[in-house]
């Protein structure tokens, strides 16, 4: 009667027929709303239900506000190890494991390319390397950037987006801030506009310095925007804090901002505000009677 008992032999699916969905969904941190990856990248990463703007890497980004052709420059500068840093794992591991996990150098990325036929030099932060923390080559890098846009005489953009100075290069991290700062001097000079993109976050040492000066400050929605912690600031003036203190809809507010600007607005408003900039730029002014 073996032939009537029922064995019960499991199916296993090749790999051709394994459904994987692992990593595929994330949830807003705003909203709540469970959403699928590849909808929430065809969006610019902007939650389509309440407009939570999500961090963008770097290469993303100028993928998404420059005209196709562009070029990617000043990429081989690396980060050294001068004070021979080691907090609970030393600098130089760190810094393998941010380039491992990037692709990039150090955390940030210089572009020279149009905006809507309109060339400009770009220079964006990246986030995922260290915090977007600024060390001696992030610096370096920016103020390459400038001296491009001095060479050049065309517009200059810098996306921020940092947790401020890097600490683990001490000193010669913190000599970047009046580095760049006049190299943005110099650009004053010479009537070469200068606009600033400050993204979540932007704090420390980058809002101490070139984030805060551009000729025109833009923000992103919802942006984190500030040079000490929220819990430093209250223990320091013991006080609490406004609601939404720090957040780039409140520095709008209070006149530290000229515009908070979506992302999906973005490339549009910049071309509109290069045009106008760069026109004024070349106008002469009227002969006095």
């Amino acid at each position: 009667m073996s032939w009537f008992k029922r064995e019960n032999h499991e199916i296993q699916p090749t790999p051709d027929h394994e459904v994987r969905t692992e990593g595929l969904w994330t949830k807003c941190g705003q909203c709540g709303k469970v959403l699928f990856k590849p909808d929430l990248e065809a969006n610019l990463q902007v939650c389509p239900n309440c407009g939570r703007h999500f961090k963008l890497d770097a290469r993303s980004r100028i993928e998404n506000l420059l005209d196709p052709g562009y070029e990617l420059v000043d990429l081989e500068l690396k980060s050294t190890d001068p004070l021979q840093f080691t907090d609970l794992k030393p600098y130089k591991q760190r810094l393998v494991q941010a380039q491992k996990k990037t692709g990039l150098n150090d955390a940030i990325i210089n572009a020279v390319g149009k905006i809507e036929g309109q060339p400009i030099v770009l220079s964006v932060m990246e986030y995922g390397f260290i915090g977007g923390s600024m060390g001696s080559v992030v610096g370096e890098t920016i103020a390459r950037a400038v001296d491009r846009a001095l060479d050049k005489r065309v517009p200059l953009i810098i996306v921020s987006a940092s947790g401020g100075a890097r600490m683990m290069e001490g000193i010669a991290s913190l000599m970047q801030l009046a580095k760049v700062s006049v190299g943005l001097a110099k650009m004053d000079n010479e009537k070469i506009p200068y606009i600033s993109l400050l993204t979540d976050p932007t704090t420390g040492g980058v809002t101490a310095s070139f984030a805060m000066l551009g000729d025109l400050n833009i923000a992103e929605p919802g942006a984190l925007i500030g040079f000490a912690g929220p819990r430093v600031i209250e223990q320091t003036i013991r006080q609490k804090l406004p609601e939404g203190f720090q957040r780039s809809e409140f520095l709008l507010t209070h006149g530290f901002l000229d515009a908070i600007v979506a992302r999906k607005d973005l490339k549009g408003y910049l071309a509109q505000a290069l045009g106008w900039m760069t026109t004024a730029k070349n106008q002469e002014l009227p002969k006095a009677s």
